[in-house]
């Protein structure tokens, strides 16, 4: 399978993500595990995870997704095979969140724990913290690679304009720099990282790691009208979907879909792999089928007017 490489690093990746998101969530340990060692199977290597990962659920405190990631780690054999790429920052606790120098430290140990490792691939900002000056974030961040903790950095959720003054800062101090960026982007969520962000991607070779690549599912075409809103937990987060745009873009995936006898959720994340600069978008799995369907997506090779017609469709 083609590889790409992170921004200038030497991390080498299939062109799809696993979102740990769903570990400890909708994917119990058993399922995680089953899923993890699928999309290792099909050819993939890239996982990403946050150590805030799953918070939200009633009876969970973080930390779920990058444990169960760890006792498969542990369990599989399989770390020389994957890049891990987690993220700090998220507030885990009053206490616990931020980018300081000092909590950079406490967490990335927290997290290597869990993950049962010995070092973090991409250790990735998960938000910005207004609070902490940008130098001792970076400096946080050079001392762990200087540890041999982490290996490279990433950004996500940052202004454009606190992302560039990142950028320059580690080019003129000599501080690590962000070599990747994490930015909510698909077919509908188009406008912002195109007008904003990849014009900063292209001037310092980024890479990126969208999510919602397939905005919250509504791009697998299961989401038709207000009545599918109840087919998943994540149904509410689809309804701002369902306009004139929206289906516009999914005409243009059923057509699409069509012609390569593919599915709507292969064909919207085949049209992200193929933007020049989208290095691996994420996408999760609750089941096995489900991963088996989106890591089609990888070999399908859209051709310039299928590329067209879906750009048109989702214009902005």
């Amino acid at each position: 399978m083609e590889k790409r490489t992170i921004g200038n690093s030497d991390l080498s990746v299939a062109p799809l993500a696993f979102g740990g998101n769903v570990f400890g969530w909708t994917a119990d340990e058993s399922t995680s595990f089953r899923l993890l060692d699928a999309f290792v199977e099909a050819g993939f290597n890239l996982i990403d995870t946050a150590d805030v990962y799953s918070h939200w659920v009633p009876g969970n405190k973080g930390g779920e997704s990058e444990t169960i990631i760890g006792k498969w780690l542990k369990q599989s054999g399989k770390r020389d095979q994957v890049i891990i790429a987690t993220k700090l920052g998220s507030e885990m606790t009053p206490e616990k969140k931020g980018l300081s120098k000092a909590y950079i430290q406490t967490a990335v140990e927290e997290s290597l724990q869990r993950l049962q490792i010995d070092y973090i691939d991409l250790y990735q900002s998960h938000y910005d913290d207004s609070n902490t000056p940008i130098e001792e974030t970076l400096e946080g961040f050079s001392q762990l690679i200087k540890e041999g903790k982490v290996r490279f950095i990433g950004a996500s959720n940052f202004t454009p304009e606190r992302l560039t003054q990142s950028l320059e800062i580690s080019a003129k101090q000599g501080y690590p720099a962000y070599q990747s960026l994490q930015p909510e982007y698909n077919l509908y969520e188009r406008e912002t990282y195109e007008t904003q962000y990849e014009p900063i991607v292209s001037k310092y070779g980024l890479g990126v790691i969208n999510y919602y690549a397939l905005a919250s599912g509504f791009l697998t075409g299961k989401y038709r009208s207000e009545a599918d809103l109840s087919k998943s937990k994540r149904g509410q987060g689809v309804k701002k979907y369902l306009n004139d745009r929206g289906f516009r873009i999914l005409n243009a995936l059923d057509e699409v879909a069509e012609d390569y006898k593919a599915t709507p959720a292969q064909v919207s994340l085949a049209w992200l792999i193929a933007q020049p600069t989208i290095t691996a978008p994420i996408a999760s799995a609750t089941s096995i089928d489900q991963l088996h369907d989106i890591a089609k997506a990888a070999d399908l090779n859209l051709d310039e007017s299928a590329i067209n017609k879906l750009t048109t469709a989702s214009s902005f």
